[in-house]
């Protein structure tokens, strides 16, 4: 009972997956800490600093934490009020050989950046996997539902027909934008490395007695062992928090991406054209117990809002820094940082699940395309009536009143009869034959499935090349709540 005793965040235990979790764990943290005191220490070795091989031997076999590593660090960062020297003093303890070496010539930010900057890289490498699946599950969507018509809206109204794979493939349009933008955040991060209190490694020039190229050596070195091609130049005691808000800009723009979707699947829903999937035992509301409620899609919305919120956090903490550093950015970015990857992982989850599972119902779709096609049609009936040798100005007066007239017992709860009196006028026929195939759904949508098959084949098939693999190894998720 006592783990219900106190407060746990949401997105520790109902929404993100196991590895995002994980990333963002005190395990990992601590241990991601100590693996860069190695890489400090080895590169320092063998660059000349006078460290002995049972040190390093001993940091690297006391890499993994234990239970009474972190009850050390507990006791030193209440005596400390330091977390990284707590720490350090605890890391000592457990190698006694490497103790006074332990962190020699560096600073805090050391560990702290460059670790965050490791579980950025790592962050979005679990993202950009999950996101390109979403996005071949949709163009295999769209693909299905090229041709298949259904009414348009614009202003929340009745519009020219799309079919049902070309509005997926706006979202999908966004869904690539979205891609592109993790992909270059991914790509534009770079590694803080060795650079001491305030960015210039004054530290590590004295410990090297003024040897300039040793000093930039021990800064490859240590870039290069810890997975990154390259290194900020420049750096204060910290690395630019404009780094954390290039990657919220680009969560947060996933985020609101994930509510325009969820917005269009609630609406779609509503009106019973597209479902979300919906298990055998779901419950759809307490009380009323034929519902079916998106509740994926509103939990989408959901986490994307806040999503979108969490990033303006990177802002706000870019925009007050001070100089060389505050300490101002710590608190906040202990919980934005691990927040904003674990939300973007619940929501890619979702968007995953819901793209496996959409249901399409076609009757209901034609039923509603029914109800607003012979309106929709009148201008094509307009222009043959014209071509047939008539007045355009007659054809057109002769619809508007035909059309209102349909308009009113519409209004009044009857079925849509403007065809029927549009065939039982004398004017109209000449074309009266003609009638079924102007009033064909498919006539309307233009280039919709063809624009789908060229989008797919030279937009969003170039962008999965690379994820191939782990598209067709990824399993549909299951969501546990």
């Amino acid at each position: 009972m006592e783990k219900y005793e106190i407060y746990h965040s949401p997105l520790e235990g109902r929404y993100p997956s196991l590895s995002m979790k994980q990333l963002f764990s005190p395990l990992r943290r601590s241990e991601t800490w100590r693996q860069l005191w190695l890489l400090l220490a080895e590169s320092e070795k063998d660059l000349g600093l006078p460290i002995s091989d049972e040190a390093i031997h001993q940091l690297r076999e006391n890499i993994r934490m234990t239970e009474a590593d972190f009850n050390t660090i507990t006791s030193e960062e209440k005596r400390r009020k330091h977390d990284v020297m707590a720490h350090v003093h605890a890391f000592g303890q457990v190698a006694t050989e490497a103790a006074g070496v332990i962190h020699w010539g560096a600073t805090s930010c050391f560990v702290t950046d460059n670790a965050d900057l490791i579980f950025l890289r790592d962050g979005f490498d679990i993202l950009l996997p999950k996101l390109a699946a979403v996005i071949k599950n949709l163009s295999d969507f769209a693909l299905e539902y090229k041709e298949l018509p259904c009414l348009g809206y614009t202003h929340g109204q009745a519009a020219m027909p799309v079919t049902v794979g070309k509005r997926a493939c706006v979202w999908i349009q966004d869904l690539l934008m979205d891609l592109r933008n993790l992909e270059r955040a991914r790509s534009d991060l770079r590694f803080r490395g060795v650079k001491g209190t305030t960015g210039t490694q004054s530290s590590f020039l004295q410990l090297f007695n003024g040897d300039r190229t040793k000093v930039e050596e021990l800064d490859r070195l240590v870039t290069k062992k810890a997975g990154f091609d390259s290194v900020y130049t420049i750096s204060t005691q910290t690395y630019s928090r404009h780094v954390d808000v290039d990657c919220g800009n680009a969560l947060s723009a996933f985020g609101s991406t994930c509510q325009r979707v969820g917005g269009d699947l609630r609406h779609l829903a509503a009106f019973k054209e597209i479902e979300e999937p919906f298990e055998k035992d779901q419950i759809g509301s307490s009380a009323m117990a034929f519902k079916r409620n998106p509740m994926r899609s509103e939990r989408m919305c959901s986490l994307g809002r806040q999503l979108v919120n969490e990033a303006r956090n990177t802002i706000d903490t870019y925009a007050a820094q001070w100089l060389e550093r505050s300490l101002d950015d710590s608190a906040n970015r202990r919980t934005c940082l691990p927040e904003m990857f674990l939300l973007a992982d619940a929501l890619l989850l979702l968007l995953n699940n819901i793209c496996s599972g959409l249901v399409v119902n076609p009757a209901v779709i034609k039923r509603r395309l029914d109800e607003e096609i012979p309106f929709m049609a009148t201008e094509g009936i307009i222009n043959r009536m014209t071509e047939k040798g008539g007045s355009r100005q007659e054809a057109h007066e002769n619809i508007r009143i035909l059309s209102h007239q349909a308009a009113a017992g519409v209004k009044q709860g009857v079925k849509n009869d403007l065809l029927e009196r549009i065939q039982r006028a004398a004017y109209f026929a000449p074309i009266r034959d003609e009638l079924p195939q102007l009033l064909d759904p498919k006539t309307f949508v233009g280039r919709a499935p063809e624009q789908v098959v060229i989008f797919v084949r030279e937009e969003v098939e170039p962008a999965l090349t690379k994820y191939g693999e782990s598209i067709s190894s990824m399993e549909v998720p299951q969501l546990h709540v």
